[in-house]
């Protein structure tokens, strides 16, 4: 599989990793119920087809994805690189809601949970996950610094973060990448963060590149009626309408331009967001066997310009 280096970092990451929000199972903002064997045999799949590293955080699931990633990585053998976050944490795992925190010792209890339930002695990628409390930023990246330092992490990172907040916290230690939701349905990330981050040689690890699976061919009103109670997606602002419809006539109007190019939907969704050299890597979630093997493809599949100009043409309506 195609690899790219994150930013300025020594991680060589293949363009396409894993995400494993949906295996840690009900939550607040969880997928619903989730059968731990298949998420199991999901991630070893993964790994056997050469993805290298895996994107999870603490609050997924409470607890719940990294015990399963870390068990899923020892039983492969293989080396991998993960990487998790910080700032959502719970009191109560029955409750299954989770609040922001960002204080110094927060986050080193964090770091220090997420190395027990992973069963490893360093985090290769530790990101804040939201810039909330925002008065806090500062306090948390310090002692992210800290952990550094100390070896607990390898590089730092940020997630959902403007330019303004990567620039307060850049102030005290460089940033080593920004996850920021990128995919056809929402560009956001090209309106500022993507300049900050070419400039500054800041890595991007792209996050819903297939908009939560509405890119990939698969959902129609059916499916989004049958979607269990607690599947977050149900809240989701791309999955209410009018502004469904209109993704699914996009969905339409980008099947024969995949048919064209030889591929399937997702991967053409995730080959878009990897056409840009600023993205470093499209975190792609899965949790059945056989999802990523539709979608890791996308690695190394290089959009033409006239198909770019083809897809940006029924993006534009």
């Amino acid at each position: 599989m195609e690899k790219r280096r994150l930013g300025t970092t020594d991680l060589e990451l293949t363009t396409v990793g894993l995400g494993t929000w949906a295996i840690g199972g009900p939550w607040d903002w969880g997928w619903g119920p989730q059968n731990d064997a298949n998420s199991l045999r999901t991630i070893r799949e993964a790994i056997d087809l050469g993805i290298n590293w895996i994107d999870t955080a603490p609050c997924y699931g409470l607890g719940h994805s990294e015990r399963i990633v870390g068990d899923a990585v020892r039983a492969s053998g293989q080396e991998v690189l993960i990487a998790t976050k910080c700032g959502l944490v719970w009191d109560d795992p029955a409750s299954g809601s989770t609040y922001e925190r960002l204080t110094a010792a927060s986050v080193r209890k964090e770091v220090e949970d997420s190395l027990r339930r992973l069963g490893v002695s360093r985090i290769d990628l530790y990101q804040i996950h939201w810039p909330e409390p925002e008065d806090q930023i500062e306090e948390a990246w310090a002692e992210m610094a800290r952990l550094r330092e100390e070896g607990k992490v390898r590089w730092i990172g940020v997630s959902n973060f403007s330019v303004s907040q990567m620039e307060r916290v850049a102030a005290i230690h460089p940033v080593a990448s920004l996850q920021p939701p990128y995919s056809m349905l929402d560009r956001r990330f090209e309106r500022a963060e993507r300049s900050w981050c070419r400039t500054r040689g800041v890595g991007v690890v792209a996050y819903s590149p297939m908009q939560a699976g509405l890119l990939t061919g698969a959902f129609d009103r059916k499916r989004l009626e049958s979607l269990p109670e607690g599947d977050w997606r149900l809240q989701n602002r791309q999955f209410v309408e009018p502004r469904f419809s209109r993704n699914l006539e996009i969905v339409d109007a980008l099947r024969p331009i995949a048919s064209s190019v030889g591929c399937s939907l997702a991967e053409l969704a995730v080959a878009w967001t990897l056409r840009d050299p600023v993205v470093t890597a499209a975190i792609v979630g899965a949790r059945r066997p056989g999802q990523i093997s539709e979608t890791v493809g996308a690695s190394g599949l290089v959009l033409e310009p006239e198909v770019v100009a083809r897809i940006e043409a029924v993006l534009a309506g």
